[in-house]
């Protein structure tokens, strides 16, 4: 109970996934229905808010690098708040919320607080994007292995460790490293990985505006800023990255559906 004997509400931390509306969940899509309040990130896609029964309040948290207008600690506090007056609220994150989406921090406040909560895992923007861009991340004859590393400036710099990223069969996926892209890549040499290994910028993954970049771990600095890339975006280092010559499958952009068909 809260302070004024109000049921206290159940606060939702659920995954939107990639991009693509349909690529949510069921129960994601379940909870969007009955929601009395959705408190959604800037990455979730209007389709899937359109999902949301009609009564149910929206309020925008969204931030962008370099610009938080909705700080974290404001975040926290108002979804305490929210379940406090006993409503059901749903916290929507783009991709999977435990992967680069701060999903412990909040709950980590809300255990705090005494507010129930629920954990309802998305498709990761790694999984998703690679998909449709026909790379797989782990091939038995290319990747034993595939590492989820950040590639945002903590404080300034790269907080990474060189090592466990250069390591031979291995898929390197970088989230937000769109900004840090060539000094990524000059690390990843530095520590020995040969400048010829495949990588590509999946943009806007899944969704009708998907492009894929795609180059070596030299040149593709230069080829996105030749083709003026830009967020949200991921980074696929490794050699799987030559396996959309033959996977690629989702065309998106202006053609159609966005779906390879056969025939």
């Amino acid at each position: 109970m809260s302070e004024h004997n109000t049921p206290l509400g159940t606060v939702y931390l659920v995954g939107a996934g990639p991009g693509a509306p349909d690529l949510l969940t069921l129960r994601a899509a379940r909870l969007l229905g009955r929601a009395d309040v959705v408190v959604y990130d800037r990455l979730v896609a209007p389709a899937i808010l359109e999902m949301a029964r009609p009564e149910a309040r929206l309020v925008f948290v969204g931030k962008e690098r370099d610009r938080h207008p909705v700080p974290q600690e404001t975040i926290n506090a108002r979804l305490i708040e929210l379940a406090r007056q006993g409503l059901q609220v749903v916290r929507l994150k783009g991709g999977d919320p435990f992967i680069f989406g701060r999903g412990g921090e909040e709950l980590d406040q809300l255990l705090e607080n005494g507010i129930p909560f629920e954990v309802v895992p998305g498709i990761t923007a790694a999984s998703g994007c690679a998909a449709y861009a026909g790379i797989p991340l782990t091939h038995r004859d290319h990747a034993q292995s595939c590492l989820f590393v950040t590639g945002h400036r903590r404080d300034g710099r790269l907080d990474i460790d060189w090592d466990a990223v250069v390591r031979p069969a291995q898929t390197v996926v970088f989230y937000m490293g769109l900004q840090s892209l060539a000094e990524l890549c000059a690390g990843l040499m530095r520590h020995g990985m040969p400048e010829g290994v495949p990588a590509a910028i999946v943009e806007q993954g899944t969704t009708d505006c998907q492009r894929v970049i795609s180059g070596t771990i030299a040149s593709l600095p230069g080829l996105a800023e030749h083709a003026g890339a830009r967020a949200p975006s991921l980074i696929i280092v490794g050699s799987v990255v030559n396996l959309r010559r033959q996977l690629a499958w989702f065309e998106g952009g202006s053609k159609g559906d966005g779906f390879h068909r056969l025939g």
